[in-house]
């Protein structure tokens, strides 16, 4: 039987994650103290107690999701001696999976994602940027309201993340606009996400120059199970091209459906969403039922992952 272990991105965070599997498990602390080093604050402390406007910023968000995941996979590897064959992680989890596979240290890690939410940031000051839900229309039809939408702004789709389900950004005149015209050609619901950066469009290429100079800085290595990267949907051949798929993958879509699909392809049975919620392993279920998902953040849903891979 095939696995693969994912990770979700940001969204999935909320105050007091992981703290009832943290006490039966000390890595969980122990990952997350590692963690506090790295960046010089308790993300613990923040993580169990908030304040969640604090969490919610996207350069405390990434290293805590970040960590979460890690402390995760590191109780997985704590209680079971499976390992997936393939790793992957939506948006910010593709850096999760990629420390999972040894490819990046934790602790450089969390401190580029740290850096990468900075960049992010400042290259779309606050207020300037929207993301939003589409749901209920066509990758193509979403695809033709950014299109007619933008010409007041950037505006795109950048999560294909189900079937029906697509998310858009760029600035935030044009992601409006979108979603009244996506309204008009009969989308079920168009939300304006609570998010502070629009992800994946092109108003990210600026930060995305910078992160690629940091991934110049931090040792690289080839990853030890395939990592199927977000830009391309493919692992990558080389640590030249790991480090290029992560800078393209600030201003290119999320290809979800299509790493799903990958996955399915390659006869991967059993998909373990490592990590705080259960939004990929949802996911996975309205893309392909042959792949049989399941979440992995507190003790009963260890229990059932256990069984789920056959032990």
């Amino acid at each position: 039987m095939k696995s693969a272990f994912v990770f979700p991105g940001q969204g999935s965070q909320s105050i007091g994650m992981l703290s009832e599997i943290a006490t039966e498990h000390d890595i969980v602390k122990e990952t997350f103290q590692q963690a506090s080093d790295a960046l010089n604050y308790d993300l613990w402390d923040l993580v169990s107690n908030g304040p969640e406007e604090s969490l919610n910023q996207t350069d405390r968000t990434q290293p805590a999701m970040l960590t979460a995941g890690i402390a995760m996979w590191r109780v997985w590897q704590s209680v079971s001696a499976i390992k997936p064959d393939y790793f992957a992680g939506h948006s910010l989890g593709e850096y999760t999976a990629l420390v999972a596979a040894e490819a990046i240290d934790f602790s450089d890690a969390v401190k580029l994602v740290e850096l990468r939410g900075q960049y992010m940031q400042q290259a779309v000051p606050a207020g300037e940027g929207a993301m939003a839900a589409i749901l209920g229309l066509s990758d193509d039809i979403v695809r033709d309201v950014c299109s007619e939408a933008s010409i007041i702004g950037v505006v795109e789709a950048v999560n294909f993340n189900s079937p029906g389900q697509v998310v858009i950004a760029g600035s935030t005149a044009a992601v409006k606009k979108a979603t009244e015209i996506a309204t008009e050609k009969g989308a079920k619901r168009a939300l304006i996400l609570p998010v502070s950066v629009p992800s994946h469009c092109a108003l990210m290429r600026p930060a995305a120059e910078q992160l690629a100079q940091k991934l110049d800085e931090i040792s690289i290595h080839m990853p030890t199970t395939p990592v199927i990267h977000n830009a391309s949907v493919t692992a990558a051949d080389d640590v030249v091209s790991v480090k290029s798929l992560l800078a393209q993958q600030l201003y290119s879509p999320v290809r979800w459906v299509e790493t799903v699909q990958w996955f399915a392809a390659e006869n991967v049975s059993q998909l373990v969403e490592c990590g705080p919620g259960k939004v990929l392993a949802g996911l996975t279920k309205r893309i392909d039922k042959s792949v049989n998902a399941v979440p992995l953040f507190d003790l009963t849903t260890l229990e059932k992952a256990q069984q789920a891979l056959g032990e």
